[in-house]
């Protein structure tokens, strides 16, 4: 372990998020955190208090994967509290990690939630110095062998971006283990990784090795996210970058292209679980003719959009979020409402 100091903050996670436009930097007290000493030492860079405080909760947990007889010390944040209702598991997108979740899983907790966020295989802050294949059937087969080892109830899985193929796919394979799936700004239509699968593997290190630059991380958090302060990009940027700096990042992303990644959208309509569909209603990154698809060809879900938001509604509007996801976990007798006719005319007349 190693002792950093932090900044923490005496507001809520929206304050800091839903008022960024502002450009006015709210004030800090200090105080001192704990790293785990697994994280690169750029951590210590992060300004964010959000992520400086889900960042010193990170553990690694022994999870012995069934296909290769790995054992692989896992990255994840556990509950603060334990209940016997079914735990909402958080997921992440492409190339990214469990501290996506620095703003909304706080707020799931306070909400009284059992709430884990777990690092899929060959992306997070997972301990992979005996690198294991990183496509698809072992991502599979390491979340459902943590579910196994750890959790053992059916989940209520959130998969947001790629992390939604990752549940759908999941949900297909192993439907004891999902309770109800949400699905957030979901990228499932994607058919893998197309052409990179195809590259030789000097030129698949050269792209990975361009994916981890500053300048192209910046680029994409700018596009990600809209009218962004300098000093907020930047510190978001460190924050989406920091598992890029663990030495097997690459050779675990080169691995993952290489093996072809996730191809669902055939898949879509034999999941029968109940869905949640959320939406930044400004979402650049997937059009949004893609979330009326997923909602028309998923056999029983609903559809929230969020408005003024971009692609990842849980760190832009975690408030928002929240309140969407205790709506849909706690209505019981009835199902949620739909679109109201307005929203429905916006989306289907997007499709003509």
């Amino acid at each position: 372990m190693f002792t950093a100091t932090t900044i923490s903050a005496s507001f809520s996670p929206m304050g800091m998020v839903t008022n960024f436009n502002r450009r006015r930097l709210p004030v800090f007290r200090a105080s001192g955190e704990v790293f785990p000493s697994f994280l690169p030492k750029e951590v210590e860079k992060i300004e964010d208090p959000f992520a400086r405080k889900l960042a010193s909760r990170i553990e690694r947990l022994p999870v012995e994967l069934s296909i290769s007889n790995n054992c692989i010390m896992s990255s994840c944040v556990k509950p603060v509290i334990q209940k016997s209702t079914n735990p909402l598991v958080l997921l992440h997108g492409f190339d990214s990690s469990c501290l996506e979740w620095r703003y909304t899983m706080p707020l799931l907790e306070q909400a009284g939630f059992e709430t884990w966020a777990i690092d899929i295989l060959g992306w997070g802050f997972s301990d992979l110095e005996k690198l294991p294949l990183c496509n698809v059937e072992s991502k599979r087969d390491h979340l459902y062998q943590f579910w196994k080892s750890y959790i053992g109830r059916p989940m209520l899985l959130v998969g947001p971006s790629l992390g939604a193929a990752v549940a759908i796919d999941f949900a297909l394979n192993h439907p004891e283990a999902v309770d109800k799936l949400i699905l957030i700004d979901a990228s499932v239509y994607a058919e893998g990784t197309g052409g990179l699968a195809r590259l030789p593997k000097f030129v698949a290190y050269a792209g990975v090795s361009l994916l981890k630059s500053l300048p192209l991380r910046i680029y994409a958090t700018n596009l990600t996210f809209s009218s962004l302060p300098l000093d907020t990009c930047l510190d978001w940027t460190r924050i989406g970058r920091l598992h890029c700096l663990l030495p097997w990042w690459e050779d675990a992303t080169v691995d993952f292209m290489n093996s072809g990644g996730y191809n669902v959208s055939a898949q879509i309509n034999q999941v029968l679980k109940e869905t949640l569909i959320i939406w930044g209603e400004d979402d650049q990154i997937i059009d949004s003719k893609l979330a009326v698809r997923l909602h028309c060809e998923l056999p029983n879900a609903i559809i929230r959009q969020v408005p003024k938001c971009g692609h990842i509604p849980h760190v832009e509007k975690p408030d928002a979020v929240t309140n969407l996801i205790k709506d849909f976990i706690e209505t019981k007798t009835s199902p949620l409402p739909l679109l109201t006719m307005q929203e429905e005319k916006v989306l289907v007349s997007q499709l003509e």
